[in-house]
């Protein structure tokens, strides 16, 4: 459980806004930002949004509630997006709900809106509701909507799809029926009566469907709720449909940048619970300081904004420090906290304030020492005293006056307390089944991110009111060519190990090498490594001893692993590596996932591979690769023995293609590869020479060609989401089934999260469908694969899920995916 200190401090962000180390820790808001903040001050509403997946939300109707309405807006998403597909690198499944979690996180910085999640996993597309209940674990997740209703106490519900198939996903008309639910049941004392030891029932004014038109599906009606939108907000500079791009082109991951739209936008709304309003989504809801019968503050609020200089913002300070002394003497409740909160941000954006706190490393040990620079400057006339620094719940008393634009560093080397958790993600640290994550802390259920683990708090006095800012401790370094970069500061276990792949294939009885690299989080670390060997294999060593003396030193130790024997029963289980220092074993290894426009994510998985033994037959072993959007595929062949070879211009259209076996393309390489416009020609000679061709699925919109074969076809949206659904060989005596391997019913056991997606439609008569499958209660489909012979050579393209099977270690997806590139 938190500490109490901990508590309180997540109820605050609950309250008043989500945390990130992206960017600035202590982001500076100009002259017009905080004439707009201060206006901000006066508004007590609030709205909860609440939809499936990142990119679900109406980014352009989040900015103007919050920046233009000026509520306290919320976004809760009941996932992290973890099931879809990657545009921009090859994560997958929880790595790229990371990755999506903070491109969340990015656009709540531009609209202005806060982020919420429940303990929902994204297991992938779901065409029903039903499917989506029976893998959620529906009384949980909407335990946690409940929860953050409760928490954030919104005035307003909106949902983004309506509880039905209109929604057009099963997690979509989900998020419908929980917000529903939940619009009640957080109301009633009965429901979650546990959660009320923190929080209070809460009942909110209405519940709206933000009814829309796109993808051919309209929804909207001239008899509902309307909103103009298209406001242009001078502060800002910007338009809402211009706030809105910037927002939803954060979703980089889902390939969502999206154009700018300036003008009227009217926005609709369908009542699903209350009252249907007139005028106003708030309507019946007073949004004013009159809320809390408080005419003082009121009056006070407008007079500071009236009397505002965007020249001197400190010269607001006194009135702020009248304000805030105001709302200090209210009773304890929501809107003191919140309102207080706002008050302190604007009374230190007016002074200038700025304050930050470093480590000098980048990894810190718990239990290790750790170099720091605290720094602050204050920007302003106005008088300021700073009466001392805590740290890990220690004070320094300083009781130093803060002189006009006199830059301050204290340099301290501190002693990370050694209970300090590793930097895991909250959701992460315990395995979880398929559709829910397991939260070892309810009290996290909402939040978007762990709660820093290290943090500094600057006690300040401002014209006699004290107040207090947390500033959490991050790594910051200059780069020669993007200039200043904060990272989150990482804390790691003393060791880590990491292994060359993800998956062992064993085709035979006999060793493969496994390297495992020894990494050193600290000086002076050693002791033995070790294999945690499931059933079934054996290693040629019991350990292997390691010594490290400085921090960042690595080196290689190598075992041999056999399986007992290969007999033609497929066997598929875990390794974990176990690293032995100072009588305690760590299994963990390290990622760090990099892109430019969220934070570095840094992540300590388990140091674990796949072990699988398969009866694995070959014809051919030289293959081409065209990369698409990102996947694994090219180095799970390149682990049964292929020689793979990415292909780009120079190789395609100047080199020897019959050299390869084989060419594959990449998962929506069509979507993202604009040359294949120009290379279609010459892989599809290359086919008609005696090549053979597999792509890999695609989706219709913004294809570099529409000659994705020798014969025609089109994509459609046809899918088989249920991994176990019956497939059926309608061609069982065709050479894609027989050579060079048998292929069975077996062959598709143990597959991961779906069968395939986005599979061909209209297909012409030359082509060759060997599959026939279907979800539960639907239609067959016998689009998933297609085959045709074309000159010497042959084409196939599959919309089979190879890209998550080949990584996961599937063995019969290994032996089905051979098939079809041999000859």
């Amino acid at each position: 459980m938190l500490n109490i200190r901990n508590f309180i401090w997540l109820t605050c962000v609950l309250l008043s806004g989500s945390f990130s180390t992206f960017a600035q820790t202590a982001p500076a808001w100009n002259a017009a930002e905080i004439k707009l903040q201060l206006k901000k001050l006066s508004t007590l509403g609030s709205v909860l949004y609440i939809a499936a997946h990142p990119d679900d939300e109406n980014t352009k109707l989040l900015g103007f509630l919050s920046k233009e309405s000026l509520y306290r807006t919320g976004y809760l998403s009941l996932t992290r997006g973890d099931g879809g597909q990657n545009l921009i690198g090859n994560e997958q499944a929880e790595q790229l709900g990371l990755i999506r979690t903070q491109e969340l996180l990015a656009a709540r910085r531009i609209d202005g809106a806060e982020q919420f999640f429940t303990r929902a996993n994204d297991f992938g597309f779901s065409k029903n509701q039903q499917e989506t209940f029976t893998i959620w674990d529906r009384k949980k997740v909407l335990g946690d909507v409940v929860w953050v209703i409760r928490n954030f106490q919104p005035d307003v519900i909106i949902c983004r799809f309506p509880a039905d198939s209109r929604a057009g996903h099963g997690h979509h008309t989900a998020s419908a029926v929980l917000a529903a639910e939940a619009f009640e049941a957080a109301a009633d004392p009965k429901q979650y009566p546990e959660q009320l030891t923190k929080v209070k029932v809460w009942q909110a004014k209405r519940l709206f469907w933000n009814t829309f038109n796109f993808g051919g599906n309209n929804t909207t009606s001239e008899d509902q709720f309307k909103m103009d939108l298209g406001a242009y907000n001078p502060l800002l500079g910007k338009g809402f449909g211009e706030i809105a791009a910037e927002s939803r082109s954060q979703h980089k991951s889902q390939g969502f940048g999206v154009p700018s739209s300036r003008g009227t936008s009217l926005e609709y709304f369908e009542t699903i619970k209350g009252d249907k309003p007139k005028t106003s989504l708030m309507e019946g809801v007073k949004t004013d300081w009159l809320r809390l019968n408080e005419t003082g503050i009121q009056e006070l609020v407008a007079n500071t904004t009236k009397s505002y200089n965007p020249e001197d913002p400190s010269a607001s300070i006194p009135q702020l420090i009248q304000i805030r002394k105001k709302i200090q003497a209210l009773p304890d409740g929501y809107w003191k906290t919140l309102k207080l909160k706002e008050t302190d941000k604007l009374i230190l954006a007016c002074a200038g304030f700025w304050a930050e706190a470093f480590s000098t490393s980048a990894e810190v040990v718990p239990g290790e020492t750790m170099g720091s620079n605290l720094q602050l400057i204050n920007r302003s006339n106005a008088a300021v005293t700073l009466e001392k620094i805590r740290i890990n719940g220690k004070d320094t008393v300083l009781q130093q006056a803060l002189a006009f634009n006199k830059f301050t560093t204290f340099q301290k080397t501190l002693t990370v307390p050694a209970a300090t958790n590793i930097s895991q993600p909250y959701w992460l640290q315990e395995p979880h089944p398929i559709g829910t994550y397991m939260i070892k802390d309810p009290m996290m259920i909402g939040y978007p991110e762990n709660i820093p683990s290290l943090s500094a708090i600057f006690y300040l006095k401002i014209e006699g009111e004290v107040i207090a800012v947390e500033r959490p401790f991050i790594y910051k370094y200059t780069d020669p060519v993007k200039g200043e970069i904060y990272r989150p500061l990482v804390i790691a276990p003393p060791v880590i190990a990491s292994l060359s792949n993800q998956v062992f294939v064993f085709t035979k009885a006999e060793p493969q090498a496994v390297p495992v690299k020894v990494h050193s989080m600290k000086n002076n670390v050693s002791g033995n490594v070790s294999l945690q060997l499931p059933a079934g294999f054996k290693a040629d060593k019991t350990s292997i001893p390691y010594n490290l003396s400085g921090k960042g030193d690595e080196t290689e130790v190598v075992f041999h692993v056999s399986p007992v024997k290969v007999n033609g029963q497929n066997i598929v289980d875990t390794m974990t590596v176990a690293v032995s220092t100072n009588g305690q074993e760590y299994t963990y290894s390290m990622t760090i996932i990099e892109y430019d426009h969220i934070p570095s994510i840094t992540i300590f998985p388990a140091a674990s591979a796949r072990l699988v033994t398969v009866n694995l037959k070959y014809n051919g072993r030289k293959l081409g690769y065209i990369p698409g959007a990102g996947d694994k595929v090219a180095e799970s062949l390149r682990q049964v023995g292929y020689e793979v070879s990415l292909l780009g211009e120079k190789e395609i259209m100047q080199g020897d293609l019959a050299q390869f076996d084989a060419i594959i393309t990449g998962v929506r390489a069509y979507n993202t590869q604009d040359r294949l416009r120009y290379w279609q020609p010459r892989l599809l000679d290359y086919v008609k020479n005696g090549g053979t061709l597999l792509i890999q699925y695609n989706v219709s919109g913004n294809l570099a060609t529409d000659q994705l074969g020798p014969f025609p076809f089109s994509l459609s949206r046809d899918r088989t989401t249920n991994e176990a659904a019956p497939v059926k060989f309608l061609l069982p005596q065709d050479k894609v089934f027989t050579y060079p391997n048998e292929i069975g019913q077996r062959d598709f056991d143990g597959w991961v999260q779906e069968r395939g997606l986005y599979f061909p439609a209209n297909v012409n008569s030359e082509y060759l469908k060997p599959f026939e499958m279907n979800d539960p209660g639907e239609r067959s489909l016998d689009g998933s694969t297609i085959i045709a012979n074309y000159g010497k050579g042959k084409y196939v393209y599959t919309g089979l899920a190879f890209f998550r099977q080949l990584p996961a270690g599937v063995p019969g997806a290994y032996r089905l995916f051979v098939n079809m590139i041999s000859k």
